[in-house]
């Protein structure tokens, strides 16, 4: 099942993973980072869907297969995502959040936290200053701003072919979700993670169950700004993956979901067929 859903005049695109919505069973909702799309949660929404979890895996506005243009600010995004539950059917969720989808899901969760029932913020930091070079090349529409958030983005044994599903270029998979972005996207995702000031005090508000998965090596989001927000959140629990970088969902599959499994409290045990 995919749900192609009308939100403030955009038809937005919505992966279930293939299942039903199940009628008292908990929502979780994946919020890819800049420049991406719902398939980086290929392997992490797949499995929670099978469980017996109602996903959905989002293209945020002007991504992937939804139409739209690009939401502005963090603030703009986590509102939307309060949106999208109400076009969903879907009263309270977790969030689960990569990198720019991070900050969102940090957001909404302070500012709508009867809508959140719980968050796993994966590459996160409260703060995600972007450098001028990066900014301007996305701005230019120029492909070094893809091969430098897709370089910086991958731990090095990315590029040597460590992949746990064999067959899969990391980094190549990385760079073709990259170049398929509008002209635009990418620059307006990075320019919203630039102007970003609110995460510590947005941290301090959070009142739901918190989980912050960090690459060791993480160029993009280095593990003190990971740190730093898992001080800021009451309660919350940091999960260091040694040796891995940004992009965790590629890198470290396995150990993701395991993670979030943990964290949600699902079952092991593949729930429907």
């Amino acid at each position: 099942m995919q749900f192609h859903l009308d939100i403030d005049g955009a038809a937005i695109y919505a992966s279930t993973c293939g299942q039903d919505h199940r009628p008292g069973q908990p929502a979780v909702i994946f919020l890819h980072g800049a420049g991406m799309d719902h398939t980086v949660w290929a392997l992490q929404s797949r499995w929670l869907a099978f469980r017996g979890v109602n996903v959905l895996a989002v293209d945020l506005p002007g991504h992937g297969r939804s139409a739209g243009a690009p939401l502005e600010s963090i603030a703009a995004l986590a509102d939307w995502v309060v949106r999208l539950q109400e076009a969903a059917g879907i009263e309270r969720a977790a969030l689960v959040g990569h990198s720019m989808g991070a900050l969102v899901a940090l957001e909404c969760a302070a500012r709508h936290a009867s809508r959140v029932s719980s968050l796993v913020l994966i590459g996160a930091a409260a703060a995600m200053p972007v450098g001028a070079a990066l900014l301007g090349a996305a701005k230019d529409n120029r492909h070094d701003a893809v091969d430098m958030v897709n370089l910086w983005g991958h731990g090095a044994r990315a590029g040597i072919g460590a992949n746990a599903a064999p067959g899969l270029w990391m980094t190549g998979i990385g760079e073709r979700i990259l170049e398929a972005s509008a002209p635009g996207v990418l620059h307006a995702d990075l320019a919203a993670c630039n102007a970003y000031a609110e995460g510590l005090a947005s941290g301090a508000a959070i009142g739901v169950p918190t989980l912050i998965v960090a690459g060791e090596l993480d160029l993009m989001t280095p593990l003190k700004g990971a740190r730093a927000l898992a001080a800021a959140v009451p309660g919350s629990r940091l999960a260091v993956m040694p040796g891995a970088g940004h992009m965790l969902m590629a890198e470290r599959p396995n150990e993701l979901v395991a993670e979030i499994r943990q964290h949600l409290g699902i079952r092991r045990e593949r729930a429907v067929g």
